[in-house]
């Protein structure tokens, strides 16, 4: 050990260092109060309803509110769908479309893989996403 040299950090180094822990606190900070936690359930008011979006809510609530839940709120089995991350220039219709057909992998939320409905029909997807975008609408999601 007597003959070892020290090695010295440089101040810059050790700055850069302190702004990239920064910046990635920051980001963090900033991501968890857009979308909160994995099993984030919210709040939802409910509009009046078109009657195509009326007639989504009822396909919805037979065929998603067990994990989306009733008013698409979240529950701990499904995220909600009122919510930033499925707001339509993240998640598109036609998003909501492939979910209902072909199902979905974990990606956002750690509820697992959502299996495909095709018992819900492109006709009833229709229907729901015509009532999902109006409920988002009416809680500011858009």
């Amino acid at each position: 050990m007597a003959g070892r040299k020290k090695t010295r950090i440089s101040p810059e180094l050790q700055w850069i260092t302190l702004g990239g822990l920064v910046i990635l606190i920051f980001g963090w900070w900033v991501w968890a109060s857009q979308f909160g936690s994995p099993d984030h359930v919210v709040s939802v008011t409910m509009p009046v309803l078109s009657d195509q979006a009326r007639q989504g809510r009822e396909v919805f609530e037979s065929n998603c509110a067990q994990c989306h839940g009733p008013e698409a709120g979240g529950t701990p089995q499904g995220p909600p769908l009122i919510h930033k991350i499925y707001e339509p220039n993240h998640h598109a219709d036609a998003a909501f479309l492939l979910a209902v057909q072909r199902g979905v992998r974990q990606h956002h939320w750690s509820f697992g893989n959502m299996p495909p409905q095709p018992q819900v029909g492109r006709a009833g997807a229709t229907a729901i996403i015509s009532y999902i975008r109006e409920v988002q609408r009416a809680n500011g999601v858009y």
